[in-house]
């Protein structure tokens, strides 16, 4: 495999979400390499919904090269998707397949009623990711956990829809249940304008308890993982949580501020963390100051 086009999977992760890209770099080859490919190629499915004007490819495009991918030439991701697929032979398109009906959804339900569904949707999306990872961070095909790798994947993205609500409204998306909302007596308009209270608090901390407890499964049997990927599986896992944090330190207005997590206090999770694997201490050393 050409180590540039790798390269450029990397730099696409780097760029696009420091988090993973921070939690994940410390992996040994090829499963470091194989994780930016995924990440890169998920990249690019989101950015074909999300922002189609500048995106190499409409998401129709990218099935129907991806459909047939021996043959998929034009772009760096396809020798790299190629590359991936035979060097984890347990690694299934399914997933892929699925992520895309995911984005696909975008086009089609801008608003979400229950919290069934709008857990569904996080499936298709980030459940897969999930299901994608397994074989690469494993040494087996992940069947056992799959569930695991799937609910880690579904709470992240529940964060996402709690750090994204202000920008989703602008893109006349509500991923927000409507049941929820009523719960609380909060209402639509409430929500076109923006409106952070007591209410929307409530709101905001039952979709906070959905996320932990897809977490709180997600990180069950983390002892059955290669130590390297269970250490990465868990440092993405606090940043992730720890936006929940920034959200409460916002005053929970998602609607006009974005909650992000520093790097200090990344350093500061690192740490923490790296004291469960004492063996992994000198690899962390090296990821804090590159």
């Amino acid at each position: 495999m050409n180590e540039a086009i790798l390269s450029r999977c990397e730099e696409l992760m780097q760029k696009g979400s420091s988090s993973f890209y921070q939690a994940f770099k410390g992996l040994p080859s090829p499963r470091r390499e194989a994780v930016y490919v995924i990440y890169a190629f998920c990249r690019m499915i989101d950015d074909s919904v999300d922002e189609p004007e500048q995106s190499t490819y409409t998401i129709h495009e990218i099935r129907e090269l991806f459909e047939h991918l021996e043959e998929a030439e034009g772009h760096f991701i396809w020798p790299a998707l190629r590359w991936l697929f035979s060097s984890f032979p347990h690694l299934d398109k399914g997933p892929f397949f699925r992520q895309m009906e995911g984005q696909l959804t975008d086009l089609e339900v801008t608003h979400y009623t229950t919290l069934e569904q709008l857990e569904h949707y996080c499936y298709l999306v980030a459940g897969t990711v999930g299901e994608m990872l397994l074989p690469v961070l494993r040494n087996d095909n992940g069947s056992e956990v799959a569930m695991n790798g799937i609910a880690l994947g579904k709470g992240m993205q529940i964060v996402n829809i709690i750090r994204d609500v202000g920008e989703d409204r602008a893109r006349m998306r509500r991923y927000v249940p409507l049941e929820i909302m009523e719960k609380h007596g909060y209402s639509e308009q409430d929500w076109e304008d923006g409106i952070v209270d007591e209410r929307f608090i409530a709101i905001i901390q039952d979709l906070k308890a959905a996320a932990l407890n897809w977490f709180r499964i997600g990180m069950d049997r983390l002892d059955t993982y290669p130590v390297e990927s269970a250490f990465s599986i868990e440092l993405a896992a606090a940043f992730y949580s720890t936006i929940l944090h920034a959200v409460e330190r916002n005053d929970y207005d998602v609607y006009t501020k974005r909650a992000y997590v520093s790097d200090e206090l990344k350093l500061e999770m690192l740490g923490a963390i790296v004291k469960r694997y004492p063996m992994l201490a000198y690899q962390a050393s090296r990821m804090a100051v590159s």
